[in-house]
């Protein structure tokens, strides 16, 4: 199985950048994994909304682009972070990346937007959207939380003990 992170904003905590090595790494038995990182647009104190909808939109131009790669693999999934997605709990979240891979689905592709999430261009494109919760947090902390979820899901997948 392929898993890309495709993702807004480059990482400047250590303590991020530590965590996403850490998971990485457990994930390397189960999964070749990659991180795109796609630059993000500065964001003025007190944007008003269209300054926002202007700062998703190049963003998800630069997030379209790093997609438009895989869009003749039949074997690709894109998945979008968004608050609005489906909510899964580990287990059921082990049980759909299985139904993934048994359909076909070797490749598959997470999005995160940046600070303000993701266009409605990146929304579309996208196969599936699911939901972490109904929470926002930092895209930093999300790309732990997913990273550490998809190893979870691995561990369950197989039987393998994992803390609870």
């Amino acid at each position: 199985m392929k898993i890309t992170l495709a993702v807004v904003g480059k990482i400047k905590e250590k303590y991020w950048t530590l965590a996403i090595e850490e998971y990485s790494k457990r994930l390397s038995r189960y999964a070749a994994l990659n991180i795109c990182q796609i630059a993000d647009e500065p964001t003025p104190d007190n944007a008003s909304q269209l300054q926002e909808v202007q700062i998703r939109d190049r963003e998800g131009e630069r997030l379209l682009k790093e997609l438009s790669k895989y869009d003749r693999s039949s074997d690709v999934r894109v998945i979008a972070l968004a608050i609005d997605g489906k909510a899964y709990d580990s287990v059921s979240f082990s049980k759909h990346l299985d139904e993934l891979q048994v359909g076909g689905f070797s490749h598959l592709i997470f999005v995160i937007g940046g600070s303000l999430g993701l266009s409605e261009a990146v929304l579309k494109r996208a196969d599936e959207k699911i939901s972490f919760s109904a929470m926002t947090f930092p895209h930093q902390m999300m790309r732990v939380i997913l990273l550490e979820q998809i190893y979870r899901a691995q561990r369950i997948s197989r039987n393998e003990p994992y803390h609870k």
